[in-house]
């Protein structure tokens, strides 16, 4: 599968709606029509382009469904579906999934986030600047009202995230986000959860796979009559966190259908042999001086083997954004254990260099040890791009990986 397409703002001048916000509810008769039209009103006031408000029921048993249908008569910009099995994910999931608008957002229904921060939601994602946007509760800027157990737990959560899936973003829990449809097309196959893990998973694999998530600070005030079972909730997030814990480890995920092509870059052959020779030149230079630092000490054979074991690292890592265009870390352990085996065909070659040089002149000079390891190490550095591209880095392995 190709690549996601470049991000570009949207049209200014939209007649079909721009923004689909979702509000999955179950049970929800006492807040659904107060949130709603409150929702209403302030997209009709504050936001420039066209809107939709979808209200996805998942198997309400009380007067839910009759009030989102009276609403979706009322209200022209807002409409309701109905779903059999109970599951906030599999609303948003079947929500988001029949949406034609380009971006796709959803709130809880108690509107515990003020809704003065949509707008900075959804902008990055309309300018084309990000993939995915989140409030967070986290953030210096935030102001958030609630009880110290519930700060606790999320704190502790989100900190759970931190240590065991290594995530940058700083709340996966706030019911406020927001997603460009091309992403969610390829992003929501992905997701298995169907319950409150949804938001989790659907960051954790966006993350890993190098998308852009924009964080906004939110102000939000706890709802003191949520009927969230908080423990229950917590173990199926521990779960979830263990099952997409062992699908990243496995590399079962297929990342690559969720990247963007690099829109800063050249394609093809020449594109990358020019960014891997700015890589090359960064690393010899970084490589001769290690060497120069290292020989007084460690003598010319033991210098060459740590300086260029530590510039094939940096060189890998280098070459894997830059030249290859790879994203996230979702492969970056296997890249970096091939990358080291072709570190040892360059250590080789530039070894079997410096044994030959010591063999035919043992009073060699150290300027012209560095002649031979450098002229050695352009040999090594056109072996190591033909490597990268054909094994390491391929393109057509890649491919495969998307069509899994």
């Amino acid at each position: 599968m190709d690549h996601l397409p470049l991000r570009t703002p949207l049209p200014a001048h939209q007649r079909e709606p721009v923004l689909d916000v979702v509000v999955p509810v179950h049970n929800e008769q006492a807040d659904l029509e107060r949130s709603v039209r409150r929702l209403h009103a302030h997209l009709r006031e504050t936001f420039p382009y066209p809107f939709r408000i979808t209200v996805a029921d998942n198997a309400s048993t009380d007067a839910t469904p009759a009030i989102a249908a009276r609403l979706a008569e009322e209200l022209p910009e807002t409409e309701w579906l109905r779903l059999a099995e109970k599951g906030r994910g599999r609303a948003l999931h079947t929500a988001w999934s029949r949406s034609e608008a380009p971006v796709l957002a959803y709130l809880d229904v108690d509107l515990s986030t003020d809704l003065a921060a949509l707008l900075p939601l959804v902008a990055p994602l309309i300018s084309g600047h990000s993939d995915i946007a989140i409030g967070t509760r986290l953030a210096r800027g935030s102001r958030v009202v609630r009880g110290p157990r519930r700060e606790v737990i999320s704190r502790c959560y989100n900190a759970l995230l931190r240590s065991t899936l290594a995530v940058g973003f700083s709340d996966a829990q706030c019911g406020f986000k927001a997603v460009r449809r091309d992403v969610a097309e390829r992003l929501l196959p992905l997701v298995e959860d169907s319950g409150w893990f949804f938001d989790t998973e659907m960051l954790v694999i966006a993350e890993r796979a190098g998308l852009r998530i924009h964080e906004v600070p939110v102000d939000w005030v706890d709802d003191p009559d949520s009927r969230v079972d908080i423990w229950a909730t917590a173990l199926a997030d521990l779960r979830g966190i263990a099952r997409i814990g062992a699908a990243l480890a496995r590399g079962t995920l297929p990342m690559a259908r969720l990247r963007r092509r690099d829109d800063g870059q050249p394609d093809g052959l020449a594109g990358q042999l020019l960014r891997f020779g700015g890589v090359g030149a960064v690393s010899t230079l970084g490589y001769v001086l290690l060497y120069a630092l290292l020989r007084p000490a460690a003598g010319p054979q033991a210098a060459n083997a740590v300086a260029l074991l530590l510039c094939a690292l940096a060189n890998t890592a280098a070459n894997r954004r830059l030249t290859f265009g790879v994203r996230g870390r979702d492969g970056a352990l296997r890249h970096q254990a091939k990358g080291l085996l072709v570190f040892l065909v360059g250590l080789t070659l530039t070894s079997g260099s410096l044994a030959v040089l010591h063999g035919v002149a043992p009073d060699a000079a150290r300027a012209t040890e560095l002649v031979v390891l450098v002229a050695a190490n352009l040999g090594a550095t056109l072996l190591r791009f033909l490597l990268l591209r054909a094994w390491v880095f391929r393109a057509g392995r890649r491919g495969t990986e998307a069509r899994a």
